[in-house]
């Protein structure tokens, strides 16, 4: 199994936002704090659950500078720096270096749907521009309308030496099974659906970036500690445990990361809300939340 080079648990931050709609640097901080002492190993910055679409330039190098300043060596801050633009992702990976962040998430560029080649090119402009900073791949096909195929996650793996993970959010577990068979024994799989992180890490994946790892982080955690320690049957049980929260997190009528803010707040972990064109979670969306975080005992 590869090593875990940026932890087992990363979260993808929310964006914390005051009742203005502009970033937070108060709920920032608590919300950083709260995710270090819950089992976070490390934090994804300005990821889709960050809301970054609807980050500006200058927010987003805000937030990595923060978040870094924060955490310090405590754990690995990503910053999301990948788009589709990719002289823009060039730029703002290139700026995200100077605030001291340990890594880059590059996402599948969404609306282009380039070629194969297209991937491979765009990946490999960003990459080699910050040669020394640890790029994390990230295919989200329900997001971008596009899926970048195994073939090509294996070439930018043995090509570009900083290309050092993927997080997998294509549902497709042969596709993963063949990044980690065939791309190099260092190269780190990440699971990008909280649901599918169990059955990744049966394959050799080595961890999960996690949105529900909020809520449940501590035994998002233990689940993969008891995995790798050989403990299969208490793994399954907290796999299990989690389900409620897996399930209010992820619900078919609002996208994430609107369950997973209203869960936040109801704790007393202010997030605020959502910028549009998200909007807040409806009273039956509200409940649903609700329901789980009681059942799960923070409620």
């Amino acid at each position: 199994m590869a090593a875990a080079i940026f932890g087992q648990v990363l979260t993808a931050m929310v964006t914390p936002f005051d009742a203005t709609g502009q970033i937070s640097e108060s709920g920032v901080e608590q919300l950083v704090e709260h995710l270090l002492a819950n089992g976070s190993d490390g934090i994804v910055v300005c990821g889709t659950t960050g809301e970054s679409p609807t980050l500006s330039h200058a927010e987003k190098l805000k937030l990595f500078r923060q978040v870094k300043g924060i955490v310090g060596k405590r754990g690995a801050v990503i910053a999301g720096t990948g788009g589709n633009d990719t002289a823009a992702s060039i730029a703002l990976t290139q700026e995200a270096v100077e605030t001291g962040v340990d890594g880059a998430l590059l996402v599948v560029p969404p609306y282009n749907k380039p070629s194969q080649e297209g991937l491979y090119q765009h990946f490999k402009a960003i990459a080699t521009s910050v040669p020394h900073l640890p790029c994390m791949l990230y295919n989200v096909p329900p997001r971008t309308a596009q899926n970048m195929d195994s073939v090509t996650t294996i070439r930018l793996a043995k090509d570009i030496p900083n290309v050092v993970a993927t997080k997998e959010a294509a549902n497709n577990f042969v596709q993963c099974a063949e990044i980690i068979a065939e791309a190099p024994s260092e190269f780190a799989v990440y699971s990008g659906d909280d649901g599918a992180a169990l059955p990744l890490l049966a394959i050799g994946g080595v961890g999960v970036v996690s949105v529900t790892a909020h809520l449940n982080g501590k035994d998002m955690k233990a689940m993969h500690t008891a995995f790798c320690a050989g403990q299969l049957a208490e793994a399954a049980r907290l796999n299990g445990k989690m389900l409620p929260i897996l399930r209010a997190c992820f619900q078919s009528t609002t996208p994430s990361p609107v369950p997973v803010k209203a869960a936040l707040n109801l704790l007393g972990i202010a997030v605020g809300g959502v910028r549009l064109p998200l909007v807040e979670a409806n009273a039956k969306e509200l409940e649903i939340v609700k329901t789980a975080l009681a059942a799960y005992g923070l409620l």
